[in-house]
């Protein structure tokens, strides 16, 4: 190790890659510097992650090169991440079964829906969200061109021999017969240059063509013909209308966003022409160390374009970025740029949901042990959250107060571990006092049995409640060792002992999720418990009076007729569907004797 420290001095102060390899030789990892010296440098120093420091324990040579501007760094960093797929990097997911929109490079080119990108000259539109998104444009399309759907080479000596008879799709009009010399290849690539456009977004070309095409023929008395240019220009109009999500003079720009967790990031791309979404993709990206979300959209981004080849001279990003100094950078504040880069981001998310879930049915264990680390960092914690406990009061006008004790396991309800109080110590509502008391009894009961305590305890409530229990923590010698947290209903704000300023997590954190599920069980349960024990001193009044009959018939018969009211006024036949004959008869006779 202290050869690899000497070798970080020899290091020049300029741009460039530095390659860590293990002992067998083979790289661990690649990354870019401003300056080679200072950063390699950083990762010997004291303060250091744990995902950081088992990357160093495993270097045993360093190599770099040298380049001329922090740009070319960042493109060649890309290209030796994408040819050595070094362990401790950023993973990109490639999507090759993602649908594209190819216009083959051939004689009366076709126009056809792939998943598969071959580098033969031809173009390729997409990626596309969804096959249906891509089938939809294509149906426009055929409806407004007639282009052909076959195979055939058809090259003009092959024509000109007479080699091909036409299909079904001419005699239905789809196609104009190009195979057997009735339509002119520039007449067809005419088309082609409109379908093009319509493909970018850009469909005033092919508006213009059309209205002209029915103007000439209104003009020529040929109706039919001039009704069917109508149509298309309509079915045309209403697509545009339908694909056009931002104002129109927003041309040829790129839009990423960034969503990210403990693990993943997730970046989305958009491809804007002329107002309308024409490519959306969305990269993921796996973590090996702590890369922040800047260095994690500065990779996704130089890896998209060149997947993609853009040459987009404008981006819309979320945060200003070092990265290809001849590209503008907008970082949007409001209006329509802003819609876009909320739209960028709204996609990152609900793709990031589609995974979750994935993951979620496919490999449970996975999935917890991601959430449990999520939860970890997003509340700052010094363990993962594994065993969880919620609290809860519940009373009415100070009348009956109970409270609620909820457990959940790696983020999962364990009902057999729930547990309900009766509040002892406490005169009237005085929730701050009715606190204390749990917690002190449910944790002096666990140390008493030496049962297993909670990494993380919830209070469902702001600083009052969460002051009181952090006083019976500190009394049974356990603050410290149990963090515990305060949520708040109002704007579930999150409060911390002894931080007067909440934590929000974000609305559709996984985190939060848990702890409002924990939050809202534990209400519930308290709740539950509550006006079970209210209707247990109901049925000390005038119920219980009877010779004979116990709670659980007095319980079965409210839970019925709902009010001792109804049970006085049912009949003997009806008691006695419901306790039987016996008990039916005592009841009966008690209110009849007493009306009478």
């Amino acid at each position: 190790m202290q050869s690899i420290r000497d070798l970080t001095k020899t290091l020049p102060n300029s741009p460039g890659v530095y390659q860590f390899l293990d002992k067998r030789g083979h790289i661990i990892y690649v990354g870019k510097a401003k300056n080679l010296k200072k950063r390699v440098s950083s990762y010997f120093s004291k303060q250091q992650t744990g995902k950081t420091k088992v990357l160093v324990s495993k270097i045993a040579d360093i190599k770099h090169i040298v380049v001329e501007t922090e740009t070319d760094a960042l493109l060649l960093e890309n290209v030796l991440i994408k040819k050595h797929q070094p362990r401790y990097n950023v993973l990109l997911k490639d999507d090759k079964t993602y649908p594209w929109i190819c216009i083959k490079k051939e004689a009366f080119p076709r126009v056809f829906l792939t998943r598969t990108v071959i580098k033969d000259g031809s173009e390729y539109f997409g990626p596309y969200p969804s096959v249906k998104t891509a089938r939809t444009l294509l149906d426009l399309i055929h409806q407004l061109y007639p282009i052909r759907s076959c195979k055939l080479n058809l090259k003009p000596e092959n024509i000109a021999a007479g080699k091909f008879d036409v299909c079904l799709d001419y005699h239905i009009g789809l196609c104009k017969g190009p195979c057997v010399g009735r339509q002119e290849e520039a007449d067809y690539l005419e088309n082609i240059k409109q379908i093009r456009q319509i493909i970018k977004g850009n469909f005033k070309e092919a508006i213009r063509f059309f209205k002209q095409q029915m103007q000439t023929y209104a003009i020529k008395l040929e109706f039919e013909k001039a009704q069917e240019i109508k149509e298309k220009l309509a079915s045309l109009e209403n697509y545009q209308a339908h694909s056009t999500v931002v104002n129109p003079t927003i041309n040829n720009v790129e839009v990423y966003s960034i969503v990210s967790d403990a693990s993943q990031a997730y970046v989305n791309f958009l491809q804007v022409g002329h107002g309308a979404i024409i490519r959306s993709h969305t990269l993921e990206l796996k973590k090996r160390l702590d890369e922040t979300d800047q260095e994690l959209l500065e990779l996704a981004i130089i890896e998209i374009r060149q997947r993609f080849d853009l040459q987009t001279k404008e981006i819309y990003v979320p945060f200003k970025l070092n990265i290809l100094k001849d590209l503008k950078q907008t970082v949007p504040q409001k209006g329509d740029k802003k819609r876009l880069l909320e739209l960028s981001r709204r996609n990152a998310v609900y793709y990031r949901l589609e995974k979750l879930k994935q993951l979620q049915l496919t490999d449970p264990d996975k999935h917890v042990n991601r959430l449990m680390k999520q939860m970890k960092e997003d509340l700052r914690l010094p363990v993962e959250p594994r065993h969880i406990e919620c609290f809860d009061n519940s009373n009415i006008q100070g009348t009956n107060p109970v409270a609620a004790c909820v457990v959940f396991k790696n983020g999962k309800p364990s009902k057999k571990d729930y547990r309900h109080f009766n509040i002892k110590t406490v005169e009237g509502p005085d929730d701050f006092a009715s606190m204390a008391e749990i917690i002190t009894r449910r944790y002096q009961r666990l140390l008493d049995e030496k049962a297993d305590l909670p990494q993380l305890i919830i209070v469902d409530g702001g600083k009052g409640q969460l002051s009181s229990a952090v006083k019976s923590l500190k009394k049974l010698g356990l603050y410290g060792k149990i963090s515990i947290i305060g949520i708040a209903k109002r704007l579930e704000e999150i409060y911390y002992p002894n931080d007067p300023v909440p934590l929000y997590l974000d609305k559709k954190s996984e985190t939060l999720r848990v702890i409002q599920k924990a939050r809202d069980e534990a209400h519930r349960f308290g709740i539950t418990f509550h006006r079970k024990k209210r209707l247990g001193n109901t049925l000390k009044t005038e119920l219980e009076q009877i010779p004979g009959i116990g709670p659980k018939t007095i319980l079965t018969l409210l839970q019925t007729f709902k009010s001792v009211k109804r049970i006085k006024e049912a009949s003997q036949e009806e008691l006695s569907a419901i306790i039987g004959p016996h008990k039916s008869a005592i009841i009966w006779q008690w209110f009849h004797d007493k009306t009478n």
